[in-house]
């Protein structure tokens, strides 16, 4: 099964959606804003991915962030802390399948490619 992690009023997530929706693809939606994110999952994507592409250092969230908790930002555990704090700095939509990060964010070349409907 397959489960997209994001927040239901990001533009890219509503894409991520609408594509899966329109393609007939089974999927869970994961609301960061309801349901938080564990640090066992954040773990198991850093495995995948480093947390420099898991934060979303363009979105407004980031940006909003004090300078000092910006640099602050330096490893897998500090960026766990701030992604567990702030769910909205994580890159969205991360689509998840068997613990597996198949894409961050929203390509739809790449969903037609690594999501078969």
């Amino acid at each position: 099964m397959l489960t997209l992690y994001g927040i239901p009023n990001c533009n890219t997530v509503k894409k991520a959606r609408d594509w899966l929706d329109v393609n007939s693809v089974s999927y869970v939606f994961h609301d960061f804003k309801k349901l938080g994110i564990d640090e066992a999952m954040l773990n198991n994507w850093l495995t995948q991915h480093p947390w420099e592409k898991l934060i979303n250092r363009a979105g407004l969230t980031w940006r909003g962030l004090d300078d000092t908790t910006k640099v602050s930002i330096a490893d897998n555990a500090t960026a766990i802390a701030l992604m567990q704090a702030k769910t909205s700095v994580i890159k969205r939509p991360i689509l998840v399948k068997d613990s597996k990060v198949l894409c961050l964010g929203f390509d739809e070349n790449l969903y037609k490619e690594t999501v078969k409907p």
